[in-house]
């Protein structure tokens, strides 16, 4: 068989096989003929809000496994037809037969990302936090490289960006900045990018052009609305209003309307000052407050279904998940993934889909590698 037909049959093979492993397939099909049966009791409707429930679960259920078991079929027709066309040595039967491979394995695709974006939150809009790690203006200067990154990731996605809080550095960069990106699936996207992420470059701030390494972290979290409860006690929190400073003019207002909400048993932080409004400032940082709190509790709860509570580092800030090399070569490494750019400057410009789809099926299929780190 042609190289080009096996590459779009091994693009579909893959594809299913993390939709399957994502709908714990034979557990699905298990419950699908458990729906199947309880939708056919007259007696279900004896519960309206009961019956709702169940039949939309079985009509969600029911798609997915057709469309798993559509696109598995197609392919054998396919495969069978391209093989009728090379044994018959007529070529016009194998295109039609690799053109309904390609239009499979982008199915298939499009498929396995809706598998990947099943998450509670990952419909939402999301908010992506960026801290200047210790180091002075390197580190700073860092930060704001990552915040550019993920602003022009969400351009060329054509979500929308706005820029929530903005601390600009002593000399150069940012301390901190948090990003509002506004889009379908725009939080079940980003998440992975949550983690620690280290520079190492020759500085352009060193006179004598030696080799530093900066670290900044990344924390993401999605937009919630009402129907997301999370109660927040008023006496757990300490307000802080200040004036928003530095050279960030282009990003945040100057009065003193910006507003910082400490929540004392997490020792979580949220700043608002991208509106003139204290009252606006105040109502948004409640907002992203509750947001981190709901993220926090699914990472909890998603660690200790998978058994690793214990690893804190998973949920904290202390880990490193990429590494970003611009001298003395060129490389991007995920840590996480094994995933390797050679194209630095791309990445920096929002090229990260790469990095992105490699965590997101990871976290799917659970399968965890020793990924060394780039000197």
């Amino acid at each position: 068989m042609r190289a080009e037909a096996q590459a779009f049959i091994n693009r579909i093979e893959a594809a299913l096989s993390l939709v399957r492993l994502s709908l714990d397939w034979e557990r699905a099909l298990r419950r699908l003929d458990e729906l199947n049966a309880r939708v056919q009791d007259p007696a279900l409707w004896d519960n309206p809000k009961q019956a709702q429930a169940i039949s939309r679960e079985q009509k969600t259920l029911e798609n997915a496994v057709n469309t798993v078991n559509e696109i598995a079929a197609e392919m054998a027709d396919a495969i069978e037809f391209v093989e009728m066309g090379e044994a018959e040595g007529e070529d016009s039967i194998v295109d039609d037969g690799l053109k309904t491979l390609e239009r499979l394995a982008d199915r298939a695709d499009a498929d396995k990302v809706q598998a990947l974006l099943s998450g509670e939150a990952d419909a939402n809009d999301t908010y992506i936090e960026i801290h200047a790690g210790a180091g002075g203006t390197e580190s700073q200067d860092w930060a704001e490289m990552l915040f550019r990154m993920y602003g022009r990731w969400a351009e060329r996605r054509g979500f929308k960006v706005e820029t929530v809080e903005y601390q600009a550095g002593d000399q150069a960069g940012i301390k901190s900045a948090t990003l509002l990106i506004m889009g379908e699936n725009a939080y079940g996207y980003a998440k992975t990018e949550s983690g620690v992420h280290r520079l190492v470059r020759i500085s352009p701030y060193d006179s004598s052009a030696r080799r530093h390494t900066s670290f900044s972290s990344v924390w993401v979290y999605p937009v919630i609305d009402d129907s997301f409860e999370i109660e927040v006690n008023p006496a757990d929190l300490k307000i802080d209003t200040y004036r928003a400073s530095g050279s960030g003019g282009q990003h945040v207002n100057t009065t003193d309307s910006a507003v910082r909400f400490t929540h004392i048993p997490t020792g979580i932080v949220v700043a608002c000052q991208n509106d003139r409004s204290q009252h606006k400032n105040r109502e948004t940082a409640m907002n992203m407050l509750k947001a981190r709190l709901f993220e926090r509790e699914m990472a909890m709860r998603e660690a200790v279904a998978s058994g690793e509570y214990q690893d804190k580092s998973e949920i904290g800030w202390g880990h490193q998940i990429r590494s970003y090399v611009l001298q003395p070569y060129q490389m991007v490494k995920d840590l996480r993934t094994g995933v390797v750019s050679t194209a630095p400057g791309d990445v920096l410009d929002g090229a990260i889909d790469p990095f992105i789809s490699a965590a997101l099926a990871q976290r799917v299929t659970g399968e965890k590698v020793e990924i060394e780190d780039v000197e």
